[in-house]
């Protein structure tokens, strides 16, 4: 590849999959405001986001995303408490990079021996102390109850960013985020080009994947069919007790598949992860199947992953159309800014700024 090569592809973040977020305001239409709904609240699980709220929360990401500088201090003098008990990089970049943009200030964690737990402080305890200390939570943990143990101490809101294998709502809005700048056509009710999903991973066991589902279960009426695609070994463990019954409840259409190749032709999204925090362990899942430049996808079709990625995600499709993942993860500071602004009651600073 040679330097003008290069130049010309930064030239065109289209081909990365960096849609304008304009287009997604023109579809999504303003309707009042029932983002002040979100002040002080708790973010824990994707069921909280009905149609409406999540279609206010794009458009106003949205906003932001067209014009950032105009945004740069609704949280001026407010503190966000940034408390990450496992490994992140996108997770804890997005949120602190968010809060910044906001101009607000941060306190971080990163490592669970530095406080009064290593001592054996309870986490109800720690949650009083964070009243004192800040204005929100960022909480990220690999045990599934701690965020709950804390919240009846919380005056102060807090935000799961990933809760052992429970779930990671806010990754999940940013996912659906993509999707939409993607095809802002699907937020009408009587699509008829509908998608079709392809999720390689176990909704069982990976967070990304729960709260996607419940996510994109919200916007049925635009979804065909989700193909769940797994390999033998996680046969027993692919749907949790009801996870399943209560996403088709709600609209989607779900059928199972150990093979990859032969529904990718007629996959319009693929959602692909491999990985699961489960207790102190990184457990890898669908070992054989993986992404690459030559693999037989729809010419329009995309990928999500929340990422980091392994070996299942060719580094061959990043300059590629099917690229969605880099602008899933920039797509996800604008939609953090969103929430947290809605969170902190900033939204007089921001709603009417167009």
């Amino acid at each position: 590849m040679t330097l003008q090569d290069i130049s010309f592809q930064r030239a065109r973040p289209d081909v990365y999959g960096d849609a304008h977020p304009k287009a997604l305001l023109r579809a999504i239409q303003e309707e009042g405001d029932c983002l002040i709904q979100l002040a002080n609240q708790h973010i824990v699980s994707g069921d909280q986001f009905d149609q409406h709220t999540m279609q206010q929360l794009f458009r106003l990401a949205a906003k932001i995303e067209s014009n950032p500088k105009r945004f740069h201090t609704p949280l001026r003098n407010k503190i966000l408490i940034s408390a990450f008990y496992e490994p992140s990089t996108r997770t804890r970049l997005s949120f602190e990079s968010a809060w910044h943009r906001l101009g607000g200030d941060i306190m971080s964690i990163t490592d669970r021996s530095t406080t009064g737990i290593a001592k054996g402080e309870g986490l109800a305890d720690v949650a009083e102390m964070f009243n004192n200390y800040g204005d929100c939570v960022v909480l990220r943990d690999n045990c599934n109850h701690s965020l709950y143990d804390m919240m009846d101490s919380l005056r102060i809101p807090i935000i799961n960013a990933g809760n052992g294998t429970d779930e990671h709502p806010t990754q999940a809005l940013a996912d659906m985020y993509a999707i939409f700048k993607w095809r802002p056509d699907l937020l009408d009710p009587t699509v008829t080009n509908k998608i079709r999903v392809g999720v390689i991973g176990v909704p069982n066991k990976m967070r990304t994947v729960r709260s996607f589902l419940k996510c994109l279960s919200v916007f049925s009426h635009a979804v065909a069919e989700v193909v769940v695609i797994y390999d033998d070994a996680a046969e027993t463990e692919l749907f949790a007790p009801g996870q399943r019954e209560e996403l088709e409840q709600r609209g989607l259409k779900i059928t199972t598949s150990h093979q990859l190749e032969p529904e990718l032709p007629e996959l319009d999204v693929i959602y692909i992860n491999a990985i699961s925090w489960e207790g102190d362990c990184v457990h890898t899942y669908g070992r054989r199947f993986h992404l690459n430049a030559a693999s037989p996808l729809k010419p329009d079709a995309i990928i999500l992953h929340p990422l980091a990625r392994g070996e299942e995600l060719a580094t061959d499709l990043d300059h590629t159309p099917h690229n969605w993942y880099f602008s899933q993860a920039r797509g996800a500071v604008f939609l953090r800014m969103a929430l947290l602004t809605c969170m902190v009651e900033r939204t007089e600073h921001v709603i009417d700024v167009v």
